[in-house]
């Protein structure tokens, strides 16, 4: 997949800071010629990261902003004010070589929890990321980024509207604590055209819900969850209107493909199941249900290991807590119906799936019952390499 345009008015750049690794680009800066409308939305857990702290903030205190600056190797997390200073400290220093103000620089960070940053690292990088700026790409700044994921994550549209074509690019990392409760991950998305911030705000909090809240590899929600939308209105086309609407489908299909990369690419991995939960008494219940199979470590283990043990799930849905009659429950995998009147079809249904669970995209359709209740979660299953990778993250 090749690179996607960079948006008009966006400049963007990469560099070594060695946070982690020597060697390896770690920090990546995206910088608008003009205010730009800011959408945030972060995570929910307690123990928020300094970044998120900081961005938080000024997404209450401003509309508009002119960068962003992301790295990885350090989650600046649990960091007390020694955290927050040197967050202030790295928007100091990144404002000053651009004319700007430090408030204007949204961060993010992610890493190794508990770690406080060398400072002298920062200022040793941020003359190679200045060198750098406007000839780094998209998948530049996607690769910068990265941890423990496999791949980058980037895309791209260029979306025709009735004042002209706009410019849409998305990169996004994560490959484990992958549970959004929004999210878990870093995702910036950047786009040159001209929206309200209250609209663009309220766009991205639907499309959030959408997508990557519905987007889960292990459970396990980060201290550092961060996505940021950028749009600098450098193309010259308002968006207002039913415009607005193709906008939010174009966005919503964007981080569609975001959050199957994210969880295509969760540690260990290799399959991604679409469990879809309809039927039940509401959509809460249906999401319960969908989550309780989507987070069930044998479930995940029986996908791996690509056995068609159906039982595994129905037990899952049966303790989710959701109330509902046994009697009124189907279930289908793959697209063959392997459970029906509390008890299993008449059928070979290991040689039925062996094929199928081959794929590596795994459809699991549970019916509760005749509710309007409705709900579709994208999960991993559960390898050996997950626990190799996370026994060994931090040496």
């Amino acid at each position: 997949m090749s690179s996607p345009n960079v948006p008009q008015g966006f400049q963007l750049a990469v560099a070594s800071a060695g946070f982690k690794k020597p060697g390896r680009k770690d920090l990546a800066f995206a910088l608008s010629d003009r205010p730009a409308v800011a959408a945030g939305v972060f995570t929910r857990n307690v123990f928020k990261a300094a970044p998120v702290q900081l961005g938080s903030e000024i997404m209450q205190e401003r509309a508009t902003v002119r960068a962003t600056v992301f790295n990885a190797g350090n989650a600046n997390a649990c960091t007390g004010a020694e955290g927050l200073a040197n967050c202030r400290l790295s928007q100091e220093y990144l404002a000053a070589v651009n004319g700007i103000e430090p408030g204007e620089i949204l961060p993010a960070s992610t890493g190794v929890i508990g770690q406080q940053f060398d400072m002298t690292l920062w200022q040793k990088a941020i003359p190679e990321l200045m060198d750098t700026l406007g000839k780094a790409s998209v998948e530049d700044f996607a690769r910068a980024i990265m941890t423990t994921d496999a791949f980058p994550k980037f895309c791209g549209e260029e979306l025709l509207l009735s004042g002209g074509t706009v410019t849409i690019a998305a990169v996004a990392k994560g490959a484990g604590m992958i549970c959004p409760n929004m999210a878990t991950m870093l995702s910036l998305v950047l786009c040159d055209a001209a929206v309200d911030a209250a609209d663009w705000r309220a766009m991205f909090s639907r499309v959030v819900d959408r997508t990557f809240n519905r987007a889960t590899v292990d459970g396990d929600t980060s201290t550092n969850d961060t996505l940021y939308g950028l749009a600098n209105g450098a193309s010259g086309v308002k968006v207002k209107g039913d415009d607005l609407k193709i906008l939010e489908h174009a966005l919503t299909g964007i981080l569609e493909d975001l959050a199957y990369k994210l969880v295509q690419d969760g540690e260990g991995a290799s399959k991604v199941m679409h469990i879809h939960v309809r039927g039940a008494a509401n959509d809460a219940d249906a999401e319960t249900v969908a989550r309780t199979v989507g987070h069930s470590p044998l479930v995940k283990t029986a996908m791996y290991g690509k056995d068609a043990n159906w039982g595994r799930i129905i037990a899952a849905v049966g303790r989710s807590g959701v109330a509902c009659n046994a009697s009124d429950v189907r279930l289908s995998l793959c697209g063959v119906e392997v459970f029906v009147h509390e008890q299993p079809v008449d059928e070979d249904l290991d040689a039925l799936l062996k094929e199928p669970l081959e794929g590596r995209d795994i459809a699991i359709d549970i019916t509760m019952g005749s509710g309007p209740g409705e709900y579709r979660l994208l999960a991993s299953d559960l390898g050996h390499e997950y626990v190799s990778i996370n026994a060994d993250y931090r040496t």
